[in-house]
């Protein structure tokens, strides 16, 4: 059976934010690229959480209603993040997602996200 991994169906650049990223920057960041998510970075580069579109619709909502964008992308972002590896097999990680709630998994590599 050929084996399909990850690195083969994988976005190569996908967009990337910091902890410190103002919300609104973030959402137009998510919009820009037609991305359903982010990994959010740390100074070190190192992955330390992830922004969704769903974790965005509760800032959105209060910039709708009271007309002000608050916040930064820690405020909102998930900090447990399940991830998977380049070279994992594409069923395995298929089989992940009916165990996890996500929709998105951030693919880690040696080389970066």
């Amino acid at each position: 059976m050929t084996q399909y991994l990850v690195r083969s169906i994988m976005r190569a650049a996908p967009p990337t934010l910091t902890a410190e990223t103002p919300i609104r920057r973030a959402v137009a960041v998510l919009v820009d690229a037609k991305s359903p998510a982010a990994p959010v970075l740390g100074d070190d580069g190192r992955l330390i959480g992830i922004l969704t579109q769903k974790d965005c619709f509760r800032p959105a909502l209060h910039a709708s209603y009271h007309r002000e964008w608050t916040g930064r992308v820690a405020d909102h972002m998930s900090r447990e993040v399940v991830s998977v590896e380049a070279g994992d097999e594409v069923i395995r990680v298929a089989e992940m997602f009916l165990d996890q709630p996500h929709r998105v998994f951030p693919v880690l590599s040696l080389i970066h996200i």
